[in-house]
């Protein structure tokens, strides 16, 4: 039997965006390995990427059209999909019928799956105009508009050239978890050389390899930050030329720095101002230096603020126009070159009625003339990934029709009334562009779709299809194309310039590099209204919020609930993915020594974590090197049906409306107490 090897990009929403290539017999994968002719991951994976098999064959995945009756009772049967997309679309027009319009029908599709043409749910939406969807980015929207206030339009250095920097600052970053490939290019710098330090409220493993380690006080990032550029200023470790050609508002922003209180931002942080002046002056005197901004600093209320801050130091020190050095950070640049908007059928934008993505549930129990009586989901589980569990069940539970499409019955399908299958990378062409990295690759389908799974453009498409069979015209959105016909139209002519390609298919025989200079900011130009880097952000000030990188405390404990909770990302899954594959650790709670002692808790207690919003019932465990008054849960399945994210609140960050339309969760403000279950 021939064997043909087909190329896939890992879609999942990280940083490493690898390339795959299948072995295929047949119509059956016998093999999945790494993609050698892939740039940035170099033919290695991570342990997620190798269970990909595991999870296209696993016995829990639904290969055909599901209805429940009732809801939530665990009755499914399985139906057609004509039956299914029937009873989809004579819903919609009839509570269009009801209400004049199909603002009574959410439509919410996420991050499960970045691949482009996942998009499709989004553009259904935009297609049928009044419906009703989520605007903003949930985890990153803060830290990218700060960015855009400091540069203008933000496109990180080439992660690669990070092996050329002298001196690494991952601050609030762990790729040792959750960007794996990457510390290869850390370990390179290393090599020659460079200095490691990690700044993290927890003692993570990236933060245990490093020549230096760090503990702040979390959200007090920017308290930091304003230290160390306290220091570089009074000590004379800046760049003076740089600041003079390619900076607008230096002067400014040492008026901030003149009245700062060193003894209060040490205070705030915890870091000893002594430590803060050794920071900066190995930062400034070991050129070219890399920061690396993780994605937990803009997860606070003051999280766009913080990164702000922490970016002016790389502007103080020239650091920005230098190879190797410079501020990294995810972006979304190398979505937006591709084509994804056709205004020829899709409605204007403020034809939709949308709500904060960080507050999904209130939005739905809120949102009257028209209520939501239907929700659409595709992409995403928010029952246990978005704030405030409870009431999203709750308001799951209040509509007339809930539908999902996913691979597995998630906590968020099992209350759904009808269920529609979806296909793996495996099963669809797409393209998946990174936000970290420079490769561009296609998925190619390696095999037809198991059992009757569709794409989520498929779907899409084929409830348009149903939607025009019982209403002529009603939804413009294109019926009857092929995916590769949908894939050739969001190449455009950019695109293939910067690929120096003609034609996506030649992407078919391994990725390409886009081409784009090492380092954006190199000659010193910025996409600013300025043509500089703006400390002075008169953008900022019109948007309500300091002119300058000021530090801006974060959310505080109230007296019931004293203890702050942080709920970061493990290795063993991805937000509510890959824990169904695998032996998966016990979910804890982490707690400090003093903490356990107060308590009277030792390793193994079951204890009730609660505050107003939920509660979670879990074993404890006691982990030295915790900030004080801290308890940390990694992200994992909790049993018996509960939600971590019951405890987290709808709270906004301080920023993300010009660059994603909204802002983000402030998932590390989350407040409990602690006692005995």
């Amino acid at each position: 039997m021939r064997t043909r090897l087909c190329r896939h990009v890992c879609p999942r929403n990280c940083y490493n965006t690898c390339g795959l290539i299948s072995m295929v017999e047949g119509d059956t994968i016998v093999k999945l390995y790494g993609d050698p002719a892939h740039g940035y991951s170099r033919g290695h994976l991570c342990r997620l990427g190798y269970s990909y098999l595991e999870i296209f064959n696993h016995p829990d995945r639904v290969l055909y059209p599901l209805k429940q009756e009732p809801r939530g009772s665990g009755n499914w049967r399985r139906i057609s999909w004509t039956e299914a997309l029937e009873q989809i679309a004579v819903y919609m027009l009839d509570l269009a019928a009801k209400y004049g319009s199909m603002l009574p029908v959410c439509i919410y599709n996420n991050s499960g799956d970045i691949g482009l043409l996942h998009r499709a749910w989004n553009w259904l939406a935009r297609a049928m105009g009044r419906v009703t969807t989520a605007t903003g980015n949930i985890c990153m929207a803060a830290g990218l508009d700060a960015l855009a206030y400091g540069f203008g339009t933000y496109t990180q250095p080439d992660p690669i050239d990070m092996a050329k920097a002298r001196y690494l600052l991952l601050w609030g970053a762990n790729p040792a978890w959750t960007a794996v490939h990457q510390m290869e290019y850390i370990n390179r710098a290393r090599e020659k050389g460079a200095r490691l330090v990690v700044i993290d409220p927890v003692f993570t493993a990236t933060a245990s390899q490093a020549d230096l380690y760090i503990q702040i006080r979390p959200g007090s990032d920017g308290a930091l930050a304003a230290g160390i550029a306290w220091h570089l200023w009074q000590n004379g470790l800046i760049d003076n030329s740089y600041l003079s050609r390619n900076v607008v508002g230096w002067e400014a922003w040492q008026d901030y720095l003149a009245g700062l209180n060193l003894e209060e931002l040490s205070a705030a942080t915890g870091v000893s101002p002594e430590l803060m002046a050794r920071l900066a002056e190995e930062y400034a005197t070991n050129t070219p230096a890399a920061i690396w901004l993780g994605l937990g600093l803009q997860r606070h209320v003051n999280g766009g603020q913080n990164v702000r801050t922490i970016s002016a130091l790389a502007a103080m020190t020239g650091n920005l126009g230098r190879e190797g050095g410079g501020v990294y950070y995810p972006s979304l640049e190398y979505f937006n070159i591709f084509t994804t908007d056709w205004p020829e059928w899709m409605a204007p934008e403020d034809e939709l009625r949308k709500f904060p993505i960080y507050d999904l549930a209130g939005a739905l129990q809120r949102l009257q003339d028209p209520p939501v009586k239907m929700a659409l989901i595709a992409g995403a589980n928010p029952v246990v990934q978005n704030a405030d569990s409870e009431a999203l069940q709750r308001s799951l539970a209040a509509m007339e029709l809930v539908v999902v499409s996913d691979l597995f019955l998630t906590s968020t399908a099992r209350l759904a009334d009808i269920f529609l299958p979806a296909t793996t990378f495996l099963e669809h062409w797409d393209v998946v562009p990174s936000y970290w990295h420079r490769w561009i690759g296609v998925n190619e389908p390696a095999v037809p779709p198991r059992g009757e799974c569709r794409s989520d453009l498929m779907t899409a498409a084929s409830l348009a299809e149903m939607l025009n069979q019982k209403n002529p015209g009603v939804c413009p959105f294109p019926t009857g194309r092929s995916e590769e016909v949908w894939l050739a139209q969001l190449f455009n002519q950019e695109v293939y310039r910067l690929l120096g390609i003609n034609h996506y298919r030649e992407l078919l025989l391994g990725p390409r590099k886009l081409k784009l200079p090492a380092n954006p900011w190199a000659g010193g130009q910025f996409a600013t209204p300025s043509g500089c880097y703006e400390l002075y952000s008169r953008r900022a000030e019109k948007d309500g919020l300091p002119s300058l990188p000021v530090y801006q405390p974060p959310a505080a404990s109230t007296g019931p609930y004293p203890y702050r909770l942080l709920t970061t990302h493990t290795r063993d899954g991805l937000n509510s993915q890959f824990y169904n594959i695998a032996d998966v650790p016990e979910p804890v709670a982490y707690i400090s020594r003093d903490l356990a002692r107060q308590k009277q808790l030792q390793n193994g207690t079951l204890v009730r974590l609660y505050n107003e919003w939920g509660e979670i019932i879990v074993p404890v465990e006691i982990k030295e090197m915790l900030p004080p008054r801290t308890v940390l849960c990694h992200q994992r399945p909790l049993p018996g049906g509960q939600s971590l994210n019951s405890l987290v609140p709808p709270l906004a960050t301080d920023m993300g409306t010009i660059t994603c339309g909204g802002p983000n969760l402030a998932y590390y403000d989350i407040f409990v107490n602690i006692t005995p279950a």
